[in-house]
């Protein structure tokens, strides 16, 4: 196995809160400790920049609790970005911000045609762009995706409320290596799931409820949350270094470390 120096987009959860609920793990009643949150950022922030990897930062804004969650602002492949279009009304503040950092760092970025939440549903496993739709991200955009990046799309069908983006349910461990929860998708997606990746690293429903598979790997160092100790132990079986974060605070509004993480693929910078 071998690692990648990777390029990073965060933003720091100044304005973490849960103030609505737009997926079955956000409780606006449930009490949120924001100074925890940003702790627990840092710790990941600053575990990639041990491994390595470079970190830029956009800054937070007033009015989004949620900006924290990066993966959903863009896709960034080939040094072209794909801006997004989110379902819910009260995240569509984000979809500017994130458009308008990219223009700056240089990146042509394609405006969206139809919903689509980032990388929450669209990730890059070697050749293939995995494209989730069910929930969030429209089977429509998936076409256009392929338009813009130029890559082979394949559509996977998300059927569990708890798993309503992509990287909730399937985790990309390297160019050939997936990890997922078969559970999360149809019977059809299931199948096409099998063929690609017959060696994939299946995730129990305790591991992805945990957020075990919202993971980011650099192709050998794989991030994911500390709770997650059985799909720790199966990567580390496999050759891979896990390495655990606890965000067990922003977890209460349905991210981990890829929610926080967006890649940004072939950077200039």
């Amino acid at each position: 196995m071998h690692a990648t120096r990777r390029q990073y987009l965060m933003c720091r959860p100044t304005y973490f809160a849960v103030e609505y609920a737009i997926n079955p793990w956000m409780d606006p009643a449930r009490p949120v400790d924001r100074e925890l949150a940003i702790a627990q950022w840092d710790q990941l922030r600053r575990t990639y920049l041990e491994l390595g990897h470079t970190v830029d930062d956009i800054e937070p804004l007033p009015g989004l609790p949620d900006m924290v969650f990066a993966a959903n602002g863009a896709t960034v492949i080939d040094g072209r970005a794909l801006a997004v279009q989110f379902r819910e009304p009260q995240r569509a503040d984000e979809a500017p911000a994130y458009r308008d950092w990219l223009e700056q760092a240089g990146f042509p970025v394609h405006e969206a045609k139809h919903v689509n939440e980032g990388e929450g549903d669209f990730l890059v496993v070697g050749d293939y762009l995995l494209a989730g739709t069910g929930f969030r991200t429209s089977h429509a955009a998936h076409a256009h995706a392929q338009e813009v990046f130029g890559r082979p799309v394949v559509t996977l069908q998300l059927v569990d409320p708890c798993f309503y983006h992509l990287d909730t349910a399937l985790a990309v461990i390297d160019e050939q290596t997936i990890a997922y929860l078969p559970e999360a998708f149809s019977a059809g997606s299931q199948a096409v799931l099998r063929r690609l990746f017959p060696d994939a690293v299946t995730a129990s429903l305790a591991d992805a409820a945990a957020f075990g598979l919202n993971a980011v790997s650099d192709g050998r160092h794989v991030v994911l949350p500390v709770q997650a100790d059985g799909l720790a132990t199966a990567l580390r079986e496999r050759g891979y270094h896990p390495i655990g974060v606890d965000l067990s605070e922003l977890r209460k509004a349905g991210g981990g470390p890829k929610c926080c993480t967006l890649e940004l693929r072939g950077s200039s910078r």
